[in-house]
């Protein structure tokens, strides 16, 4: 077996990578199993830079703020602003301390330094401006794409003025409230000024749509597209500020739910300007069902990338990484039953997998899950080896 497996494997680069898809998807995502490991990051940086370089794609898209994400695409494109402070204010999750991070964006721009702008790399942030412990409010979404409008077609055809919307708002701490994610009961999501919100977001919304010929003409493509990201930004925030407001049994699977679809809505509008890179975790990505273990019970919904691939089929395509040790988080040596162990017997520091003959490697019989001491690691799932289109394994993590 050990052969077999052994056979399977390649080193870590675009031109391996490409040669186990049938063609170039649309939409390439790399998955990590943890976050915050620079050595994940610094291969992902490598491997990106390579299938820009090498396979033409044009957006690199990061599980991060995608309102945030703005700063750092016109960073890596037009040169504005210092990195420092594009670091701090250009990501969510504290992902802007990352010095691999800094690497990619500080690569970016350098690569687009001397390039005409078709041919320049874009950044994007595809998760919507909210976290599994809280949410932003709406006010930046609802109230720059009011003011879009408001500045390029007639007034009669607005749904209502600037006052209106920031008296409807209120203070923004109502909806930042970190204590809503355990109790309901203060959320602000299905207040009478909510759902007043919620129709007035979705009548701009149908406005900006209704104007698209005008709105492009008028400004450009990339500012109209940047509008609709606000619309989906604030129709998306006040779905799920709603939600947070549910007392039903079903609370944290639609929260969690409306996270995804909020980063496959973002994700499908990067695809259709062109070729993208994407990477998150493994569970956002995964064309299976995505499942947690939280204070409420087990929840499970579909991730942005089963909803993405239902739409894209052969024009998405996932790899995922699988790790053997991360020592400093007492993640140690993994058992010889489970796929990592299997994998971590191999000599070579990392490699990639075709993840469908090395389905067929193990047997009819399957590798028992490796069960991780840490919360912050989530094991590979081998019922799930079958569904990949490739496995990026990785034998030793050591401290960023």
């Amino acid at each position: 077996m050990a052969t077999d497996i052994k056979d399977t494997a390649h080193a870590v680069d675009a031109a391996a990578l490409m040669g186990l898809l049938p063609s170039r998807p649309r939409l390439l995502a790399l998955g990590e199993p943890t976050h915050g490991e620079d050595t994940l990051l610094d291969l992902r940086n490598e491997l990106f830079r390579q299938l820009v370089e090498q396979d033409g794609y044009r957006t690199i898209a990061l599980e991060s703020d995608c309102l945030r994400g703005l700063t750092v695409d016109d960073h890596v494109t037009s040169g504005t602003r210092t990195l420092d402070d594009v670091m701090e204010h250009g990501f969510s999750h504290g992902w802007g301390a990352s010095t691999a991070n800094r690497e990619l964006v500080r690569w970016m721009r350098a690569h687009n330094d001397s390039l005409p702008a078709s041919e320049r790399v874009r950044f994007a942030g595809f998760d919507g401006p909210l976290e599994i412990t809280g949410a932003e409010s709406p006010r930046q979404a609802l109230t720059t794409l009011h003011g879009y409008l408001a500045d390029h077609v007639d007034e009669n055809l607005l749904p209502c003025g600037a006052r209106t919307l920031d008296h409807l708002l209120g203070d923004d701490e109502r909806w930042t409230d970190p204590a809503v994610m355990t109790d309901p009961a203060r959320s602000v999501g299905r207040s009478a000024e909510a759902d007043r919100l919620r129709l007035l977001a979705d009548e701009l919304v149908t406005l900006l749509d209704a104007q698209t010929p005008h709105l492009i003409a008028a400004t450009s493509r990339d500012v109209w597209e940047r509008a609709c990201l606000y619309g989906r930004t604030a129709t998306g925030l006040l779905r799920y500020h709603h939600a947070t407001a549910d007392t039903s049994p079903a609370r944290m699977t639609r929260l969690c739910a409306l996270r995804d679809a909020m980063m496959a809505h973002n994700l499908l509008a990067l695809a259709a300007r062109g070729p993208v890179l994407v990477h998150a975790h493994n569970s956002h990505l995964q064309r299976e069902q995505s499942s947690m273990r939280m204070w409420e019970g087990r929840v499970e919904w579909w991730s942005a990338g089963a909803l993405v691939s239902a739409r894209l089929g052969e024009e998405y395509a996932f790899v995922a990484t699988a790790l053997g040790t991360i020592r400093h988080q007492g993640v140690d040596t993994p058992p010889k039953s489970t796929v990592e162990g299997l994998l971590y017997e191999l000599p070579q520091d990392h490699c990639l997998f075709d993840s469908r003959r090395l389905a067929l490697a193990l047997g009819d019989t399957p590798p028992e899950p490796r069960v991780s001491p840490w919360f912050g690691y989530a094991p590979l799932d081998p019922g799930h080896l079958a569904g990949l289109d490739g496995l990026v394994f990785v034998k030793d993590v050591p401290p960023s």
